[in-house]
């Protein structure tokens, strides 16, 4: 680092610098001021310009909250660092987040946060930009230096505080250090991903013998419970080959049920044929003689309605003659309708008209329904002026109507505006409230979901140990009650083997062989006892045990589960109660929601403001427009009333004795029109008189020519369009069934027929209907031993395919368990009982160890060594033990023995060690500058010069090293230094014996 310029940070209110090149060539450096002047900020500072963040407790997430309270409102918080990495000379600035105030306007507004990232060009001589990026500065930084935030702080900036507390932890806290500097997290999901791969593979292979097993449970069905499953279960060897020799026995003995099943179908299809033609002959001849009875049947009923069908049909001959009078009939009915109607039309219209005008004819009614349209006519300027005159009055109280909007109009908006500067006083207020709400819930929102996320693994932290007791519990009943029942199967099976001579003599039939010795005689077979275990007891004890057996693995596999997914739980969480993240987190929350109340108001706040703004100067053009308003309405209303005067003189003439221009134009217009109906009423009644006449007439000699002797005769003829069809029909029904009955005596095979004797149709069906039952049961028969053997077949083939398929899956388990124990320090090949992950972070404190060890010898003046040891601490990992050796005693004892300066220079050395370790890990990246932070008033003045001499020797390696203490001593021991000045404005650096 060259130089660091700090403003408005931390303590310091003004702008600070600090030369690192001048203290850099002392080597070794104090930085030491009284407590609270902001030693600690100086390291700070640096760590936030290279990562955006300051270290440890001190991050909350936030850059508002390193601004200085002691800055001047218009000077923004500050950080400028130049430094070289790797050959290359760098310049970052940084500026947080900043509430400023505001340019126009009261209030403050927050400005974003600001990243600048330039390089030196020693070609040109010249800075150029890099970045303005915060995260790719952040990231260009990073992955210079090869180390993250967190790396920075434990190796540049050494707490000593923190190093003590490794000095003496367990092993479980040093592995969570360790983990974090190191980023071991590489290895930790080598040993879950080797995990998840042994149980998919273990699944996958369980599911496959379970698939196999299930595929032999449908062959013994489909081989009608025939076939012998093997008494295996999922996962034991020669499952499969005694499920495929089974397979095997059970398509045989299916071929040979398929043969028998078709010789029986043949015979039964000829045996139904004959029965099916039997009957359709004896249903013939039965269908014959009913049909020649029927015809005889309905021969005798024509014979006897022969009388009525001449009758008919000499009424249907007289309607067709009376069928050319109905258009006469027609046209005189429809005259004296209409001649009707126009009648009483006339007489309506008559009684409605003047006694002087009831008995005119039509010619004198038209001219006086012309007169009084004349006068009609003359009315139509005296209406118009009517409707001006009352539009005249519409338009008065108009007036008066806008004026008096007007005035209240007025009143409203200077009651409104007087109290406009309180309103928006009051509306800003509430805009800047809810602004500041909103920072503040920006700021919480990037703590709550570390918080969260913790609780939730502490939750599931202490709900897993509870489950794993359960898990623990389950699996061993399972594993008794698995064992029982294999027990239990066991017996029933040998049961059954010492009675296996009473099943096979069940099964003997006199002059039958016998299976087993051949003999055809049967003099003694044995007897079943009263306790005898048959085939199905004893398979149902199997079925009991390969469940009972199913459900110990599965709760064995669950068990692993929950103890996995505790340890993951544990690691996250911490040891941290869950009732106090809890609480923090309730804390958190509700101060996060309480800002998001607040903040949600924010766009209201806006939208109430701009609405009162407009509102205000719609309030003050309303005012204008009211007065403009009022000077027009003082001249048109004096034309209104000039107006007026003259209308209603000339509509006094024009009404006459009406009320109205208007009541005097309806009584004209309605005497016109009963004037006009009246007339047209008369001619039309005079029309339809004379064409009644002419009718009649024509209807008299359409009769005569048509043969009768009236009309009256004609009409009484004629049948209307229902009673016409029904005759005709009753005519066409009686001339088809006579020939029906006439075509059906004639036919030769039905007359045959009747000469010969009845059948017996009852019983020639019952044969028919017994030959079609045996024929489907023969071919249900056929169809069932067919599909038995293809379902057989088919799943032989899927077994074989399962068989093949599962034994590379088997090989790939067995290699990816052995690897997941042996990483997850559960096998019998891993002696130490090491994860993956110890193993790792053990070989890195090893290499700690032995660089602190270099130091510590000289600083103890060769009395202590660290040593790492590879014991197991109870239930704790093992691999990350820290032991120290006494020279003096030659006794190697437990760290936590150490004194208190015996453990600050044991601390020092192990962060010094630390650091050489970590800075080789992230790639060898030289780091010129390291900050020791307090520690040094532990120690004597001889152990302090040791201590001082071993840091000096960094020098030697041109490297430098800055002291953070209290210690007086040191002021006098170390020549350069940065001192920090606490003052009630804020602090100051001074830099002292720096030449």
């Amino acid at each position: 680092m060259h130089k660091l310029d700090i403003t408005a940070f931390g303590p310091f209110g003004t702008t600070q610098s600090v030369d690192f090149d001048a203290l850099s060539a002392a080597g070794l450096f104090l930085l030491h001021g009284p407590t609270g002047a902001g030693k600690t900020s100086v390291l700070d500072a640096v760590c936030y310009a290279l990562y955006g963040s300051v270290p440890g407790a001190r991050q909350n997430g936030q850059g508002t909250a390193l601004r200085s309270d002691h800055a001047a409102p218009g000077v923004r918080t500050e950080v400028r660092l130049g430094l070289t990495v790797a050959g290359r000379r760098l310049e970052i600035t940084r500026q947080p987040p900043w509430e400023r105030p505001k340019k126009r306007g009261t209030g403050t507004t927050v400005d974003k946060a600001q990243t600048w990232l330039r390089e030196y060009d020693t070609a040109t001589g010249t800075w150029k930009d890099l970045s303005r990026s915060h995260q790719e500065a952040g990231e260009g930084i990073t992955q210079l230096l090869g180390m993250n935030r967190e790396q920075f702080c434990q190796v540049v900036l050494l707490p000593q505080g923190d190093f003590a507390r490794f000095l003496r932890a367990d092993a479980e806290a040093r592995g969570r250090l360790l983990g974090r500097l190191f980023d071991t997290r590489r290895f930790a999901e080598v040993e879950k991903r080797l995990a998840e791969r042994r149980r998919t593979t273990e699944a996958r292979v369980r599911d496959g013998d379970g698939a196999l097993l299930a595929d032999a449970h449908r062959m013994q069905q489909a081989a009608g419970h025939t076939m012998a499953l093997p008494d295996l279960a999922p996962g034991q060897p020669g499952l499969a080959e005694a499920v495929l020799g089974a397979a095997a026995v059970a398509r045989s003995t299916a071929r040979e049920q398929l043969a028998v099943a078709r010789c029986r179908l043949t015979a039964a299809e000829s045996a139904q044929a004959a029965a099916e033609r039997h009957l359709a002959e004896a249903r013939e001849l039965d269908r014959l003689r009913r049909r020649f009875t029927e015809a005889r049947e309905r021969a005798d009923r024509l014979a006897e309605r022969a009388g009525a069908h001449r009758e008919a049909r000499q009424r249907m001959e007289r309607a067709r003659k009376a069928e050319a009078v109905a258009p006469a009939l027609e046209l005189r009915d429809a005259t004296e309708t209409e001649h009707r109607r126009a009648a009483g039309a006339e007489a309506r219209a008559r009684a409605l008209l003047p006694d002087g005008l009831a008995d005119a004819g039509a010619a004198g009614l038209a001219a006086a329904a012309r007169r009084a349209a004349e006068e009609l006519g003359g009315l139509e300027a005296a209406r118009r002026a009517e409707d001006r005159l009352a539009g005249l009055v519409r338009e008065r109280a108009a007036l008066d109507r806008d004026e008096r909007a007007d005035e209240e109009l007025l009143a409203e908006a200077e009651s409104w505006l007087a109290a406009w500067d309180t309103t928006r006083a009051a509306l800003q207020h509430d805009v800047e409230t809810a602004q500041e709400a909103a920072a503040r819930a920006e700021h919480l929102a990037v703590q709550r979901e570390p918080v969260q996320r913790q609780l939730r693994a502490a939750r599931e932290r202490d709900r897993l140990a509870g489950d794993t007791d359960t898990a623990q519990r389950r699996a061993l009943a399972s594993a008794t009650r698995a064992a029982e029942a294999r027990a239990h199967w066991l017996d029933l099976k040998e049961q059954r083997l010492d009675g296996i001579a009473a099943e096979l003599a069940a099964r003997l039939t006199d002059g039958r062989p016998c299976a087993v010795c051949g003999a055809t005689e049967h003099p003694a077979p044995a007897r079943k006892d009263a306790g005898h275990v048959d085939r199905e007891a004893e398979e149902r004890a199997l079925a009991a045990y390969q469940e009972a057996e199913e459900r110990r693995a599965e709760d064995e596999r669950r068990l692993g589960a929950v103890r996995e997914a505790l340890a993951a739980a544990t690691a996250e969480a911490g040891d941290t109660p869950a009732d106090r993240l809890a609480e923090e987190a309730a804390e958190l929350e509700r101060r996060y929601a309480e800002a998001r109340a607040a903040a949600s108001g924010l766009h209201a706040a806006h939208e109430a403001l701009r609405r009162a703004e407009q509102e205000r100067e719609r309030r003050i053009a309303d005012q204008r427009d009211a007065a403009v308003r009022a000077a027009s309405r003082v001249g048109r209303r004096d034309r209104l009333e000039r107006e007026r005067a003259v209308l209603e003189q000339e509509l006094a003439q024009a009404r006459g004795s009406a009320a109205s221009v208007a009541a005097r134009a309806d009584q004209l217009r309605r005497r016109a029109a009963l004037l006009t109906e009246a007339a047209e009423a008369a001619r039309a009644a005079e029309d339809t008189a004379q064409r009644l006449k002419d009718a009649d007439a024509r209807l008299a000699d359409a009769a005569f020519r048509a043969g009768f002797d009236t009309p009256g005769a004609a009409a009484e003829a004629l049948l209307d369009d229902a009673a016409h069809r029904e005759l005709q029909r009753q005519l066409d029904a009686w001339g088809a069934e006579e020939a029906a009955v006439r075509a059906v005596l004639a036919e030769e095979d039905t007359a045959a027929a009747a000469r010969r004797p009845p059948v017996d149709l009852a019983a020639a069906e019952r044969a028919a209907e017994a030959a079609a039952r045996q024929l489907r049961e023969a071919a249900s028969a056929r169809d069932a031993a067919a599909r038995r053997c293809a379902e057989l077949d088919r799943l032989s083939a899927r077994a074989t395919a399962a068989v093949r398929a599962l034994a590379p899956l088997r090989e790939e388990y067995d290699r990816v368990a052995r690897l997941a124990a042996l990483t997850a320090g559960t096998s019998a090949d891993n002696e130490r009982r090491m994860r993956l992950e110890s193993y790792v972070l053990a070989a890195r404190l090893e290499q700690v160890a032995a660089a602190a060890t270099v130091r510590l010898r000289r600083m103890s003046s060769g009395r202590y060594t660290l040593v790492h040891s590879d014991d197991r601490a109870g239930r704790g990992r093992s691999g990350l033990g820290l032991h120290v050796v006494d020279a003096w005693t030659g006794r190697e004892r437990d760290t936590a023995t150490l004194s208190g300066g015996e453990t600050f220079f044991a601390s020092l050395a192990l962060a010094l060690g630390l650091a050489d370790v970590v800075t080789e890990e992230a790639g060898g990246v030289r780091l010129d500058t390291l900050f020791i932070d307090e520690g040094f008033g532990s120690l004597d003045d001889q152990t302090l010069d040791e201590v001082l001499d071993v840091l000096d020797s960094l020098r030697e390696r041109d490297r430098s090293v800055g002291i953070v203490s209290h210690v007086g001593d040191l002021r006098r021991r170390i020549h350069a230094q940065l001192e920090v000045v606490k003052g009630r404005t804020g602090s100051a650096l001074r830099q002292r014996g720096t030449g």
